[in-house]
């Protein structure tokens, strides 16, 4: 990519899109375009396409979109599939019709099929069913990838899908209802510690497994496929890697200071059992992943100390017990 191309990254504050604003701002391209929601309602083709007019956007990083674990997934159907499907359909669209030069699309490794072998290799897309409590959102992404496939073969533009495995690091959501296992991982074991709590029950049985890639390596390997990679079939970004549930919630425990016990609530979902993705064909175009779990984790969780507030944070704990 030229130093001097306007790139339009969609999602900027969130957990990826800023991890991809540091690496390109690292690198040295100085038109990284940037809309908040409050700024460009995504859902809105008409507001989208009136920014890449404006805008004359060469390279786009499709980062934005709806997501959570289990329990948004459960509760929020609806908006995954609905707002998911605006998001990708009206960015998408609007870059073909300004003539971007290339795009990169964000899926995600829990669009494979629930019961899919182990590791994931790219061709087990669409091969079997999805797991229930995330099939809306899985819908959505999976018609974003053939859509980007769809305008490649139709009208020659340069989309290239990829295929993240579970992310993790700054700016990652912590709500507790709508997070994802390991930031809510974090908030959990916190927050039990400034309350010494004699324990902390997690959901289902702590024995699926899970890979987990810091987002800063994802920002540089979409950095490497959206300058190396000219295919348009999808490419697998993950550490090549997993570890139970149970296992990262010792780490976790151990890395927040948290002494009290682990407690499992098998009456409620698992999840897929599995999730491993097969990164050979990343890793033959020449890259790998390179911050470990431990290390990541320790950095990820002095982020979250620095944006929390302390004896304020305490206050609102207490009020929530009582």
């Amino acid at each position: 990519m030229d130093k001097n191309a306007s790139i339009y990254v969609a999602g900027h504050r969130g957990l990826v899109g800023s991890a991809l604003v540091r690496a390109l701002e690292s690198q040295g391209f100085g038109r990284i375009v940037r809309r908040t929601s409050q700024e460009l309602d995504l859902r809105d083709a008409q507001a989208v396409r009136e920014l890449f007019e404006r805008e004359e956007i060469d390279y786009v990083f499709l980062a934005a979109a709806k997501v959570g674990g289990i329990v948004a997934n459960n509760d929020y159907p609806a908006e995954f599939i609905r707002d998911n499907l605006l998001i990708q359909t009206n960015v998408i669209d609007a870059a073909h019709r300004a003539g971007v030069r290339k795009l990169l699309f964000l899926g995600s490794t829990c669009i494979y099929p629930k019961m899919a072998p182990q590791p994931l290799r790219e061709e087990y897309l669409l091969t079997g069913t999805l797991e229930p409590t995330n099939e809306p959102y899985a819908i959505a992404k999976i018609a974003g990838i053939k859509m980007c496939q769809a305008y490649n073969r139709q009208y020659g533009t340069r989309f290239i899908p990829v295929m993240p495995t579970n992310l993790y690091g700054p700016n990652d959501n912590y709500d507790p209802d709508t997070s994802h296992v390991l930031p809510a991982l974090i908030r959990k074991f916190h927050e039990a510690k400034l309350l010494s709590l004699p324990y902390v029950t997690l959901w289902g049985t702590g024995t699926p497994r899970r890979e987990f890639l810091h987002a800063d390596d994802l920002a540089d390997a979409c950095l490497f496929l959206m300058d190396s990679y000219e295919d348009d079939e999808i490419v697998n970004i993950g550490w090549g890697r997993d570890i139970s549930i149970a296992e990262l919630a010792e780490r976790i425990k151990e890395i927040v200071g948290y002494g009290g016990e682990i407690r499992y609530d098998p009456q409620r979902p698992d999840g897929t059992p599995r999730k491993l993705v097969d990164v050979s064909k990343l890793e033959a175009l020449g890259w790998k992943a390179r911050i470990p779990l431990e290390q990541g984790l320790k950095d990820t969780y002095e982020w979250y100390l620095q944006q929390s507030a302390g004896v304020p944070e305490l206050i609102g704990l207490q009020g929530r017990q009582g």
